[in-house]
């Protein structure tokens, strides 16, 4: 091969790799110096566990963001799969999910997801921070209904199915209108493990524990990071409607509809039975049960 060609050849393959890698059809791309400065340096942390840190960035074309660094995707081996999520993600659209709307590139191979806005923060703020205005038992039924609504869409109609989903009052944002929206889901499990779709009874199980213990915190006002088990151990017991004057959350008084609570709290309880066995629900059952019990 003529040597200028074989030349020209390396520079349009090098060119052709770097075009797939770097560029992502319909999701745009910031600057890594842009993002460390709207979260302050990443100093503004919302939750950050051995998967994810999460920040809000103030954007000036953009308000206030959240901004995800995704460690599962932190080498170049990587890269592609990388863009492969930022790909897929841009395609999802549901009002309780926070939507895409940017990713960026670090110095050391950084991976950075920027998501929606979020006015209102998380729902642990909400929850947990004495100098916020409590959410009225409305907003608390009506946050409920919202998770739910998002994962009977990622379970039923997502395409590729998504693989990983987890929920927590720390990665639930709130909006301008406190609607709930998921944060933390992607089509690729942390770790590179093995792919676990959210129609298998594993995830059924995990994913309905989890609701179960959102629910939970929602009565309560506890977090479940910190009183967690105190809260299963609860919902578990054989009499526990016997004590729910002394677990309701203090900041609802008696602004609360007893029959809704109790509709509320079975279904907390058989969610989280669901860890240790078969689901005997189904998400679009738990969605429907949840809107003709709470009447949003």
């Amino acid at each position: 091969m003529d040597p200028l060609i074989r030349k020209f050849r390396r520079h349009l393959l090098s060119w052709l790799h770097r075009s797939r890698s770097d560029s992502v059809l319909f999701v745009r791309r910031v600057s890594y110096k842009d993002v460390r400065s709207a979260t302050d340096g990443f100093r503004r942390i919302i939750y950050t566990n051995s998967e994810v840190s999460a920040y809000a960035a103030n954007f000036e074309d953009n308000g206030v963001c959240l901004v995800k660094e995704v460690k599962h995707f932190d080498d170049e081996a990587n890269s592609d799969t990388f863009f492969r999520q930022v790909q897929l993600l841009g395609r999802l659209h549901h009002r309780h999910l926070l939507s895409l709307k940017g990713f960026s590139l670090g110095p050391k191979h950084n991976r950075l997801l920027i998501f929606d806005n979020i006015e209102n923060g998380s729902l642990k703020e909400h929850l947990n921070d004495p100098l916020k205005t409590p959410l009225n038992w409305r907003t608390r039924l009506k946050i409920a209904n919202d998770v739910v609504a998002a994962l009977e869409y990622l379970f039923l109609f997502s395409e590729p199915s998504v693989c990983h989903v987890s929920i927590s009052s720390s990665n639930i944002m709130l909006d301008e209108n406190f609607t709930a929206k998921l944060s933390d889901f992607g089509f690729f499990t942390p770790g590179g493990n093995s792919v676990v779709t959210p129609s298998s009874k594993d995830c059924m199980g995990q994913i309905g524990f989890q609701l179960g213990v959102l629910i939970l915190e929602l009565v309560t006002g506890q977090s479940s990071e910190m009183e967690g088990s105190d809260l299963i151990e609860w919902i578990q017991e054989s009499r526990f409607y016997s004590s729910i004057d002394k677990m309701i959350d203090p900041d609802l008084g008696n602004n609360y509809d007893c029959t809704v609570l109790k509709s509320l709290l079975a279904v907390a309880k058989l969610c989280i039975k669901s860890k240790d066995k078969a689901s005997s629900f189904t998400m679009p059952q738990l969605f429907r049960y949840l809107q003709m019990r709470t009447d949003i």
